[in-house]
Order: C-alpha cells, then sequence, then structure tokens
C-alpha cells in the first residue's frame, strides 16, 4: 500500500492552498518558460546568425521534440528507482550542462545538441513536478497546475523582452537565453531541501456532477477519455511551439517591423497566457474544466484572426495577446484532465502526455517552417485554426467519454 499522506496534503479539498511544496514545484515551471519564451523567438535570429533556411532553423523544434519523447520514455522509470526528489535535481542539473552547450558552442550542431540536452532535462522536470501537484492537491490539482504553468509564462514574458533587449545593445540572443541555467540551480537548491517530494496520494472518488473524475483505468470510459485529453494536449503544444517559433518571422514579413522589435513582441502572446493562467485556476472551482478546455481552443481563433489580417506592428502584438489568452488554458487543463482520469496511472499518463507532446513540438514548428518556405508565414499559419478546431473537439468528446465512465 501506499504511504498515508501527511495532512498537508490535501487529496478531497477543493480549496487550493499554496504551501511551500507547492511553490518549490513552481521554480522547474519558471526554467522551462523562460527557457521556452526566450530562445523560440532567438529562432529567426538563430537562422539569419547561421546562414541556414527557416525550415533547418526549426530543427531546433525537433531537438525539442526528440528530448521530450527521450524524456516521457524514462521519466516514470526515473522516479520509481530513484524517487521524484532525485529525479528532479538531476534532471535540473542536466538543464544546466544544455545551457552551456547551446550558448557557447559555434554552430549549429552545439545549437542543436544544447537545445536536446535542454529538452531533456526540462521535460523530466515538468512532468514530475506536474505529477507531483497533481497527487498533491487533489481535487485542486486543475488549478495548482494552471497556476503553475502561469508562473512559468510569467517568468517567461520577460524571456522575449530580454531577448530583445540584449539583440537591440548588440549582445545578441545567448545572454538572455543563459538566464536558464541561473533559475535551474535555483530551483535545484530548492527542491533538494524537500523531504516530502515522494509522499504518494490514494486515488479520488468519482463524481457525479459531470466533470471528469478519477475512475477505474481499465474501463472503457477511461481509456477513450485519455486518449481525447492526450489528443488536446498535442493539439494544445503544436498550437503554442508553431506560434511562438514563427509568429516573429509573420511580423516581419507582413508589418516590416525589425527583428529586436518583432521579437519582443511575442511577449504578447505570453502575457495572454499568463494572465489567462491566473484567472482559470480559480474558475476552475466554478465552471467544469473541459468547457474551459473547449472554450480556449475555440478563443484561440479570434486572436490568430487579429494577427493573421494585419499589416499593424501593434495590431499584430494585440493578435498575439488574444491568441495567447486561448493557448494560456490549453495545455495545463489537458494536462490536469488527463491525470484526473488516470487514477492511479498518473505517471504513466504524464509519460505518454511527454513523449506524444514532443513530437507534436517538433512537428508543428518544421512544418511551419517548411510551408513558410514553400508558400510564405502567411498562408502558413492557416494551419492554426485547423489545429484550434481538432483541440476543441478532443476537448469535448474526452469530457463525455469520462462523464459515461464515471457514470458507469
Amino acid at each position: 500500500m501506499p504511504p498515508t499522506p501527511p495532512s498537508s496534503v490535501r487529496t478531497t479539498d477543493e480549496t487550493f492552498t499554496r504551501d511551500t511544496l507547492t511553490l518549490s514545484l513552481y521554480g522547474t515551471f519558471m526554467t522551462w518558460g523562460w527557457f521556452l519564451y526566450s530562445f523560440n523567438p532567438s529562432v529567426t535570429l538563430v537562422a539569419a546568425e547561421l546562414g541556414i533556411s527557416r525550415a533547418v532553423a526549426g530543427l531546433h523544434g525537433t531537438s525539442v521534440a526528440v528530448g521530450s519523447v527521450l524524456a516521457g520514455l524514462i521519466v516514470a522509470r526515473l522516479v520509481v528507482r530513484f524517487g521524484r526528489r532525485n529525479a528532479l535535481v538531476g534532471a535540473l542539473a542536466l538543464v544546466v550542462v544544455g545551457v552551456a552547450v547551446l550558448t557557447l558552442g559555434p554552430g549549429i550542431a552545439s545549437t542543436l545538441s544544447g537545445v536536446f540536452v535542454i529538452a531533456v532535462g526540462c521535460n523530466i522536470a515538468v512532468a514530475s513536478s506536474q505529477v507531483a501537484l497533481s497527487l498533491h492537491h487533489g481535487r485542486a490539482s486543475s488549478a495548482a497546475i494552471t497556476e503553475a504553468n502561469g508562473v512559468g509564462s510569467g517568468v517567461g514574458l520577460v524571456g522575449p523582452l530580454a531577448v530583445g533587449l540584449t539583440v537591440g545593445i548588440g549582445w545578441g540572443w545567448r545572454p538572455a537565453v543563459a538566464v536558464v541555467a541561473l533559475l535551474a540551480v535555483f530551483t535545484a537548491w530548492r527542491v533538494s531541501r524537500r523531504q516530502d517530494l515522494d509522499v504518494t496520494a490514494p486515488a479520488l472518488p468519482a463524481r457525479t456532477d459531470g466533470e471528469p473524475a478519477t475512475i477505474p483505468t481499465a474501463s472503457p470510459g477511461a481509456k477513450r477519455a485519455m486518449w481525447w485529453f492526450l489528443a488536446a494536449v498535442i493539439a494544445a503544444l503544436s498550437l503554442e511551439n508553431a506560434t511562438t517559433y514563427w509568429a516573429t518571422d509573420l511580423i516581419i514579413s507582413r508589418t516590416g517591423a525589425d527583428d529586436g522589435i518583432a521579437a519582443a513582441a511575442t511577449a504578447g502572446l505570453v502575457a495572454g497566457m499568463t494572465l489567462i493562467r491566473f484567472v482559470v485556476g480559480p474558475l476552475t472551482a466554478r465552471i467544469a474544466p473541459v468547457h474551459l478546455l473547449a472554450g480556449s481552443f475555440l478563443f484561440a481563433i479570434i486572436g490568430w484572426f487579429v494577427l493573421w489580417t494585419t499589416t499593424s506592428t501593434t495590431v499584430a502584438l494585440v493578435g498575439l495577446f488574444l491568441a495567447g489568452v486561448g493557448y494560456g488554458a490549453q495545455y495545463p487543463l489537458s494536462i490536469a484532465l488527463l491525470l484526473r482520469v488516470a487514477g492511479g496511472a498518473v505517471d504513466r499518463a504524464q509519460s505518454r502526455a511527454t513523449y506524444a507532446g514532443g513530437i507534436a513540438m517538433g512537428v508543428a514548428p518544421f512544418a511551419l517552417g517548411a510551408l513558410a518556405d514553400a508558400s510564405g508565414a502567411h498562408t502558413a499559419f492557416l494551419v492554426v485554426p485547423v489545429l484550434a478546431l481538432v483541440g476543441a473537439a478532443a476537448a469535448f468528446a474526452g469530457g463525455r467519454s469520462a462523464a459515461r465512465g464515471a457514470a458507469a
């Protein structure tokens, strides 16, 4: 039997309380958020610096994807063998190594290798942290995981601005990205002091109000719901990464903005993501997370339309902000719902989400970059509303399957 959780572990309470364990785990999201939102807008700059095509530059997304897939394949085994705390500390140490390779290396081989190593470390850390938050907060896990991702994107909000600043003063993109290592070291120190990370919690009882609940993972309803919510995770990560990688290129080609301003404009996307994550957290106590998830995919289309139709840098920033309001809730709610229906198999479900999402993170930026090379960034961005509709459909289907499984 799993150890009895201490009183600080809330497994049935709807109230979300931020304790020291929760705040310590937030550091992993801060580290990953800064990397994503400082390096992704820099890809266009890397391409220009190294003299490579946009499709080749998109291979950085492929490297992140391969690293994410590897992390997904091994994270559950690492947690079982070494414990969640040791897995987290080791993963963050790996991030520091990756940052050194990325920022100190001279060419494309170094940048691709660096982002691969960072992706392995960050994905192990985030996957372990999301499961820990889910077990620790129980019914309030949707709020906890959403806010954790909000903290990550909030810190990441400074990333594009930092890139714009360092590029503007002639230092290039590397100093801004190197901040990832500092965040990883600080988080590893905080996590290493936590003795309660390996505590597990019992499965939650099913609900009867239509909300996706913890149900036996062998039931057909649970299996279908898990696959649908996994599809929502893939759609969410595809949307987010394709946009953050290539929005800079779209703004440059459509508005004539210079490189630094266009890269910094990506902060509008991250600002929208951050804002909605802090709003959605409390809303999950009043509105079913599955409804919020489906609505977020549909709302993202509004932001895309504003961004796609404008030739003004200012309006493009507004479009990115609105798209971010849609994007921000998609990944954390998809993960929270996936873990909720996973029952006692949360680490395995998180592993699947990590490597499946990793594939999406690699394929989407590369595919959009290849389309942009062939037909221009403007035409390539027509992929975005299609992915959003797929995500909304998956969310609706997952909610229905979970409700039926709980009722059965």
